[in-house]
Parts: structure tokens; C-alpha cells; sequence
């Protein structure tokens, strides 16, 4: 009803009081298996959160798990590049395949299905919304123990199709150091509180440098003061992540597999343990 103000508990309405709420979960492609998902976020970008997804999934799939990675980040893929992909395995009247990288990490990214992967995807907010619930409906993810999710930033149309179409398990949070943080890390958390998913907590991208010769860590964009927004929302701070020429070098030659993931252990567990 145009004048419902959503107090359920104060309505008089008889057409409407014994209504439930609908669930909006999109259906899995009936091929598919997945057993958890994990969304990571970010507030803004530029924050590193594509290389945080790509980083959680080599190190969970080293710990002998089957594991996707779902590129939800319409206007902005990355996934393919991470991991040196290019194509999908194949379509059939089931569905379509995801991409499959070296150690078996299946991949989906609107990349893959460009012509050209530099085309630009100038869609509007409902229809890149609907893309991504299609990598939930018709791709065949194939026996998938965790799957990995790389979220646009901020909490528009695609943020909110995710937490809503998908069985969401937890949400992992993607930050810098900048004092703009404090804002933009409560907006995420606030949207995660409002979908009714779990925060697992925060990982602090570009958190130092270390140098090469005296071992020094440089706060290179100031001082951090992520554990004071950590206690104020009684999260933890799952793992601090240096600026590292290697990571990025690995990354932009699709050779992330290779990289040393020892960083994120403590995100993988919380990954493990999200009920």
C-alpha cells in the first residue's frame, strides 16, 4: 500500500497482516553447488578489495577447497586479469562454465564474455544488477566450497542485488588507513547490519611499506586508526596487508596464484568459521 510505512506490528490492514515477507534469494542453477559465500567490500575504491578476493580464494583453494570467485564488479572486472583468464569453459543447455585457472579456481566475470576486454559496460543500474544475479542463476559452479564474491564499491544497485539474491554467509570489509575511512567503513557496516549478514571483520589494505634495506614499516598514508572504528562496532581486525610492488606485479600478469597469501591467514579462518 502506498501509505504502508513498513511498522508491520502497528498496521490494521486486512489485506496485508498475515503476509510474509517474500524472500528475494535467486535459485542456484540446479548444476551448482555451493556451500558458502563470502562477500568482500569495500565503501570506495581504490582500496585494494579486488586484490584482497583474489588473494582469500589462492589461499583457501592452497588449503585443498574447491573455490569460485564470483566478479560482481560489472563496470570494473578484474577477476580475469588476476588470474590470467581469458574464456569460459563452455555452454550447454545448462548453463554457461566459468573460466578455470591453473590450480582450479573457477572464475566468472562479465570480462569473459566481451569481445574485447577493454570494451566499456555501459548499462544501467537494474540491468548490471541483473547481470550479476545471472552468474548465480546460470553459471555452473561445480562442486564450489567457498565462494568468493568481489563487490563494486559503495552500497548502490549491485551491492544491494548481492546481500539480497544471494545466500550470503559473511561479509568481509576492505579499508586504508586514510582518516575518510572512519565514514566510509560504517556506511558498509550499517548496510551489512541493515541485509542482516554478518560482518566478519576488516582487512587494511596498503596498511605500510616495509623497506628493502633497513626493514622499516612507513606509514605511507598516515597513521591508521582502523582498531578505534574496529572497537566501535566490536569487530576485528582480521589482517593488515604492506604495499607490495610484488602483489601488484603478480596481479597485473595474472599470476596471483603465485603470490605468498601467509597475510590473510587470519581472514581465512574467520572465512571458515562464519556460520
Amino acid at each position: 500500500m502506498s501509505s504502508c510505512n513498513g511498522n508491520c506490528s502497528s498496521c490494521s490492514s486486512s489485506d496485508c497482516s498475515d503476509r510474509k515477507a517474500e524472500s528475494l534469494l535467486a535459485t542456484l542453477n540446479p548444476k551448482s553447488t555451493v556451500k558458502k559465500v563470502i562477500a568482500v567490500v569495500s565503501g570506495k575504491g581504490g582500496v585494494g578489495k579486488s586484490t584482497v578476493t583474489s588473494m582469500l580464494a589462492v589461499a583457501m583453494s592452497r588449503e585443498g577447497k574447491r573455490v569460485g570467485v564470483l566478479d560482481a564488479d560489472i563496470t570494473g572486472p578484474s577477476a580475469p586479469t588476476a588470474f590470467g583468464v581469458s574464456e569460459c569453459q563452455g555452454a550447454n543447455e545448462d548453463g554457461l562454465y566459468p573460466a578455470l585457472t591453473e590450480t582450479g579456481i573457477q572464475v566468472m566475470s562479465i570480462n569473459l564474455l566481451l569481445d574485447n576486454p577493454d570494451d566499456p559496460v555501459v548499462w544501467r543500474g537494474p540491468v548490471l544488477a541483473g547481470a550479476v544475479k545471472q552468474f548465480w542463476t546460470d553459471v555452473i559452479w561445480e562442486d564450489v566450497d567457498y565462494m568468493f564474491v568481489d563487490m563494486p564499491p559503495g552500497t548502490g544497485d549491485v551491492p544491494l542485488t548481492v546481500f539480497q539474491s544471494l545466500p550470503v554467509d559473511g561479509i568481509v570489509i576492505v579499508t586504508s588507513p586514510q582518516d575518510l575511512v572512519s565514514m566510509i567503513v560504517a556506511k558498509a557496516v550499517k548496510m551489512a547490519n541493515m541485509m542482516k549478514i554478518p560482518v566478519l571483520g576488516f582487512v587494511e589494505n596498503y596498511s605500510y611499506l616495509q623497506c628493502p634495506d633497513c626493514g622499516k614499516k612507513i606509514q605511507v598514508f598516515g597513521e591508521s586508526h582502523l582498531d578505534e572504528i574496529a572497537a566501535q562496532f566490536n569487530l576485528p581486525v582480521l589482517a593488515r596487508l604492506p604495499i607490495d610492488p610484488n602483489v601488484a606485479a603478480c596481479y597485473d600478469s595474472g599470476k596471483m596464484e603465485t603470490v605468498n597469501t601467509d597475510a590473510v591467514a587470519g581472514v581465512i579462518e574467520a572465512v571458515k568459521n562464519a556460520q
